[in-house]
C-alpha cells in the first residue's frame, strides 16, 4: 500500500514546487516591468525638460533677432537721412594747394647784404650774423600803444640816412617780450619782438625782430640764424652777393 501512496505524495510535492517557482517568476516579471516603466518615465521627464529648455532658447533667439532687425532698420533710416542731407549740402570749396618750400641752400649770402622792409618800402644795409639766433633792428624813439585791444609799438629805424619824422614811423603789433642781459652788466632789459616782411634778393620772408638799441653797431639791421635757416648759407668773406652794393 505504501508503494501506491508514495507516487501520489511525490507528485503533490512537485506540483507545490512548481507553483512556488511560478509565483517567484511572476513577481520578478512584475518588478522588471515596473522598473522599465520607471526608467521610461524618467527618460520622458528628462526629454520634456530638454525640449522646454530648447523652446526657451529659441524664444530668446527670436527676441534677439527681432531687436537686431529693429536696430538695422534704424541704422538704414539714419544713413538715408545723412545721404539726403549730404545731397542738399553745398559742395565744399576746393582747398588751396600748399606748396612746400624746399630749402634753398644753393642761395649764398654775403656778410653784408641790402634788404628792404615792406612796411616802409625802404632799403637798408643788414649784417648777416650766423652767431646770433634771432634778428634785431636798431629801433629808436620807441613808443608802445594799444590798438584794438592789443599792444602795438611804433619806432624809427636808426641809420645814417634820412630824417626821422612822422612820415617814416614803423608800426607793428608786439608778439611778445624777451629779456636780454647786457654783456657788460648783470641787469636784464625787456625788449619787444615784432614781425615784419623782409626782402633780400629773391628771398621774401616774414621775420621776427627784437627791437634793440644798436646805435653802437655799424648796421641798423641784423639777420640771425632763424632768418637764414633752410634758406641760404653765408660766405663771410664776401659782401652784397645777392643785392649789389647799396
Amino acid at each position: 500500500m505504501f508503494k501506491r501512496i508514495a507516487p501520489v505524495v511525490a507528485l503533490t510535492m512537485l506540483s507545490g514546487c512548481t507553483l512556488l517557482k511560478g509565483d517567484e517568476y511572476h513577481h520578478a516579471t512584475l518588478d522588471a516591468i515596473q522598473q522599465s516603466e520607471s526608467t521610461l518615465s524618467n527618460k520622458m521627464t528628462n526629454l520634456e525638460l530638454h525640449i522646454s529648455n530648447q523652446m526657451d532658447y529659441i524664444d530668446s533667439l527670436e527676441n534677439h533677432v527681432s531687436t537686431l532687425t529693429t536696430q538695422v532698420n534704424e541704422l538704414q533710416t539714419t544713413i538715408e537721412e545723412h545721404k539726403k542731407q549730404a545731397a542738399l549740402a553745398p559742395a565744399p570749396s576746393p582747398q588751396p594747394t600748399v606748396v612746400q618750400t624746399k630749402p634753398r641752400h644753393e642761395v649764398v649770402l654775403g656778410e653784408i647784404e641790402t634788404v628792404t622792409l615792406d612796411v616802409v618800402n625802404k632799403s637798408f644795409n643788414a649784417r648777416i650774423d650766423t652767431g646770433a639766433a634771432t634778428s634785431s633792428l636798431n629801433a629808436v624813439d620807441i613808443e608802445e600803444f594799444e590798438r584794438n585791444g592789443k599792444n602795438w609799438v611804433r619806432f624809427h629805424l636808426s641809420d645814417e640816412q634820412g630824417a626821422k619824422d612822422d612820415t617814416n614811423w614803423i608800426e607793428a603789433p608786439i608778439l611778445r617780450y624777451v629779456r636780454i642781459r647786457q654783456s657788460t652788466s648783470e641787469d636784464t632789459e625787456r625788449r619787444a619782438v615784432v614781425e615784419l616782411w623782409v626782402k633780400l634778393g629773391a628771398i621774401h620772408e616774414k621775420t621776427q625782430f627784437t627791437l634793440a638799441d644798436r646805435s653802437q653797431m655799424s648796421h641798423p639791421i641784423l639777420l640771425g640764424r632763424e632768418f637764414i635757416r633752410d634758406i641760404a648759407v653765408v660766405d663771410v668773406s664776401r659782401k652784397h652777393i645777392q643785392t649789389g652794393s647799396k
